[in-house]
Parts: structure tokens; C-alpha cells; sequence
């Protein structure tokens, strides 16, 4: 009869084995080294320093759900807020007047004197917005401004002296990186979960400028607008989304990546709104039998569908059937590089456009206009 091998044996066995195999090929396999590793002793201090800065959103509003989702069915709101967390629990309606709903999210502070960053959908709709501290103190927070198409929203609490985090390089992070989640998970408290950046510029198409970082890291209702952090506690995206059957965690999330984040939080903080450029144009990937007939690479260029009236796309010249190639040196290889392209410069700006028609390339200058202000296309 046999009988199961000691820890000790299996590691000797198995030490001979590679010991034989590097001999008689020459490979080599290399071990983890430490600096892969968790921190000995975990991230305590860590989460120590920085946690003070990660506070319980608490919202009150009278809006009913279909208003608060933008005229969603009350079918349509339970799916969206399965696929997102934080967000207020609808509450059916008990009679013709709707009361007040109650709603718990998560931010973070980013200036001693009290700007916090959240989800737009964690306060939409808000009558009332409350953020309490680990310490159990509360504040009054106004909304300076907030961006829908990245759910991004800036709030502000009077304080001096706050504790505060900063933003890293999301662009920086790699998969497999490790990172942290802190919030407010069902309203319990400050709570930290740990796991590793599972990709990267993830489309969940959930808007225009969708490029999520995904991450294991377990993320439940009430962490909307929580940081995530990298090991050296700097907010490297901000958490909004998760797939999940039920609503609970599956271990598939996705934080707004923090150089997005970064950008849309200085310009609320500006003025309280978002300037993005504007073109006008309804656009659509090339398809593989038109790329084969212009001679295009695979995923190269994307097509103007349609070029509406009055817009900088049609007085620079743009036409249906154009082929985007590059905006502003920028290659497109898909819409949504245009989409943000053009997003990315700011309003009255002069870009260069350069496009494929009918077998010809063209330079067009284009002046965009504010996207706030303009007809989305």
C-alpha cells in the first residue's frame, strides 16, 4: 500500500526534478522574488495612513426611481443597480406621494479643505448629501459639479486641515498589479478588500468614454465612488461598476481609471462643468469587407456615418462615407478613439483631422465646438 509523501519529501523531489531538468536543457525557472510579494505584515500601515481620508456618502431624495435613472421602468432600474453599487435602494411607492429614499455611497477627500470625490450616481437626483467620517462625525456636503458620461461627481464639505490621498498613474499600472479597495460596502463602515488589476480599458458600454480598469478586488453596493489604491496609496481609479447575477460581488469590477478622473475633478473644480470638444458627426466601425477593399488594416480608421447640419464637422468638410485615420496625430482604430479624442481637446480649438475618401487622403482643419452645449452625436 502506498503511503502519501511528507511536505518535505515532495519539496526535496521536487527540487531534484528541476535540478535534472535545468541540467539536461539549460532552462531555468525562475521563482517569485519578494518584491512580488504582499508586504510583510500586510498593508496595515498603509490602510492606516490613508484611510481617514475615505468617507460614508449618505444621500436622501425624493426622486422616484424612474426619475432618478432617467426615466427607467422600475424593471430597468432593479437591472441597472444589480450591475452598479452605492446607488439608493428603490423603495416602492406606499402612496400617490413617493417619500424620501435613503441611500449610502462612498468618496474620498482630495484637498485639506474638504473637495470629495464620488459617483454621479451615487448623489443623482440628491436632496440632501451627508458625509460621515470613521470618527462618526457628519458634514453637509454641496455638489460642485458633476459629469454624467464619466459618472464623476466633485462635493465639498467646510473643513480645514482634513486629511486628504492622492492620485497615481493609472496608465502606469500593469495587470496583475496588486491594489486596494476601501468604501462603504452596504452602509457597514469603512471597510478594505484587496486583489489585482485584471485588466485594462475595459468597454462595459456604459457611456462614451468608457476605459475601466477591472480588478478582483471584492467591491459590493455602498463602494461606488470608493478609491482604489495601489501599493503605495495613491487613488490609481475610482469604483463604479460590477457584473454580478445577484448583485453582490463576483469578483469582476471596474474603477474609472484616475488619469480620466484626475482631468474631469480639475475642470468641475474649475467652474463646476465640463468643457469637451464637440465634431457632430454619428460614426461607425469599418467593416472587415470595406478595410479589404481600401486596403486598411484591421482595426484602422472608423467611418462617418452621418455629418449633422450646422456643426464643425460639415463646415470643415467632413462627409458621410469619410474614413477617420488620425485626429490631431492621434490614429483612431476605433470609435471610441475618436469619441475621446475629440472630447480631449477643448472647445474653439483648431484640429487636424485626417481622413480617407474614395481612395484619397485628406488633411481638414476643423474647429469643434462645446459638446455641453451642442447636440450629442
Amino acid at each position: 500500500m502506498a503511503h502519501p509523501q511528507s511536505p518535505k519529501r515532495r519539496t526535496k523531489l521536487t527540487a531534484a526534478l528541476l535540478t535534472a531538468t535545468v541540467a539536461s536543457t539549460g532552462m531555468v525557472t525562475l521563482a517569485p522574488t519578494a518584491a512580488l510579494a504582499v508586504p510583510a505584515g500586510g498593508y496595515a500601515d498603509l490602510i492606516e495612513t490613508f484611510s481617514p481620508a475615505v468617507v460614508l456618502v449618505e444621500v436622501t431624495s425624493s426622486a422616484t426611481p424612474a426619475d432618478a435613472e432617467g426615466g427607467m421602468s422600475n424593471d430597468d432600474f432593479l437591472k441597472e443597480f444589480q450591475r452598479r453599487f452605492g446607488d439608493t435602494m428603490p423603495q416602492m411607492p406606499q402612496s400617490p406621494n413617493m417619500p424620501d429614499r435613503q441611500g449610502v455611497g462612498s468618496g474620498f477627500i482630495i484637498s485639506e479643505d474638504g473637495l470629495i470625490v464620488t459617483n454621479n450616481h451615487v448623489i443623482a437626483g440628491a436632496t440632501t448629501v451627508t458625509v460621515k467620517f470613521a470618527d462618526g462625525s457628519e458634514h453637509e456636503a454641496t455638489i460642485i459639479g458633476t459629469d454624467p458620461l464619466t459618472d464623476i461627481a466633485l462635493i465639498d464639505i467646510d473643513g480645514t486641515d482634513l486629511p486628504t490621498v492622492a492620485f497615481g498613474s493609472s496608465e502606469a499600472m500593469r495587470v496583475g498589479d496588486e491594489v486596494i479597495a476601501m468604501g462603504n460596502p452596504f452602509g457597514l463602515g469603512g471597510t478594505v478588500t484587496t486583489g489585482i488589476v485584471s485588466a485594462k480599458d475595459r468597454d462595459i458600454r456604459s457611456g462614451p468614454f468608457d476605459a475601466f480598469i477591472q480588478t478582483d478586488a471584492a467591491i459590493n453596493r455602498g463602494n461606488s465612488g470608493g478609491p482604489l489604491f495601489n501599493d503605495q496609496g495613491e487613488v490609481i481609479g475610482v469604483n463604479t461598476a460590477i457584473f454580478s447575477p445577484n448583485g453582490a460581488s463576483a469578483g469582476i469590477g471596474f474603477a474609472v481609471p484616475s488619469d480620466l478622473v484626475s482631468t474631469v475633478v480639475a475642470d468641475l473644480e474649475d467652474d463646476g462643468k465640463i468643457d469637451r470638444g464637440w465634431l457632430g458627426v454619428q460614426i461607425k466601425p469599418v467593416s472587415d469587407e470595406v478595410a479589404s477593399v481600401l486596403g486598411l488594416n484591421a482595426g484602422q480608421g472608423t467611418m462617418i456615418e452621418k455629418v449633422m447640419d450646422d456643426t464643425p464637422a460639415q463646415k470643415a468638410g467632413l462627409q458621410s462615407g469619410d474614413i477617420v485615420l488620425s485626429f490631431d496625430g492621434t490614429k483612431i482604430e476605433e470609435a471610441r478613439d475618436l469619441t475621446r479624442a475629440v472630447a480631449g481637446t477643448a472647445p474653439e480649438t483648431t484640429s487636424k483631422i485626417e481622413v480617407l475618401r474614395k481612395g484619397e487622403t485628406l488633411t481638414l482643419d476643423v474647429t469643434l465646438d462645446n459638446r455641453a452645449t451642442a447636440q450629442d452625436a
